[in-house]
């Protein structure tokens, strides 16, 4: 773990000191190609994030090794994104994987008590490092508890309608953006890239970063020609 979170600091150098020749690489042709570094979704499918921002969402899952390595590069990247980009995640419910339904209630009930930014990396931590899967309501009211929140605050959220309808909203778009694993990047409802496309964590990033500086350049366009 330790060799992961040296190597997502050397990533941070390397994306800042890449910044500086964002502006050259969209003038120049394109770097990245769709079909073989990212997929087109068509049709463009809904996102959450307000006009003038552009949505990069990482479809997940606390029990998927991969999200668990992928975290401190997205933990890394989220200290140097644009501000442009709003980073949101949508957790996958599958049945195949018995536990991600009850996680992803956990996380959206984090997010109605405002403790997702508290609980992501301690959650991943509790199910790969300390090998507590969090896959019982009661282990995860006392998880939840280990960050301040009563049993009775927990379970009332945990089964509240807004958790219900986040969680059937999740469903559907995971269903939408034709998502086959995690994690999975979507940018702006439009375009879905994975890791064995680019070939490389800094690549990945890369690819991410072009395609949401496009999204950028094309909404200020237009709203500039009105």
């Amino acid at each position: 773990m330790r060799s992961t979170a040296l190597r997502a600091l050397v990533f941070v150098a390397a994306t800042a000191l890449g910044a500086a020749e964002v502006s050259a690489q969209q003038a120049a042709a394109p770097r990245f190609e769709a079909g073989k570094h990212y997929a087109v979704l068509t049709p463009s499918q809904p996102t959450s994030t307000d006009p003038g921002k552009v949505e990069v969402a990482e479809i997940f899952m606390f029990g998927c090794p991969g999200c668990f390595g992928f975290e401190p590069y997205i933990e890394a990247w989220l200290k140097q994104k644009p501000d442009y980009i709003n980073f949101v995640r949508i957790p996958a419910q599958w049945d195949s994987h018995p536990e991600s339904p009850l996680h992803a209630r956990a996380y959206y009930t984090a997010e109605a008590l405002g403790k997702l930014g508290e609980i992501e990396r301690p959650f991943f931590d509790e199910v790969h490092m300390k090998r507590n899967m969090l896959d019982t309501e009661e282990k995860l009211a006392t998880f939840f508890a280990a960050h301040g929140v009563d049993a009775a605050t927990f379970k009332s959220t945990f089964h509240s309608f807004a958790v219900d309808a986040k969680l059937k909203r999740a469903d559907e778009l995971v269903e939408r953006y034709r998502v086959q694993s995690t994690p999975t990047v979507i940018v702006n409802g439009k375009y879905q890239t994975v890791g064995r496309m680019a070939g490389s964590v800094e690549a990945w990033f890369a690819i991410i970063n072009q395609l949401a500086a496009n999204e950028h350049a094309a909404a200020s366009g237009a709203t500039a020609a009105r």
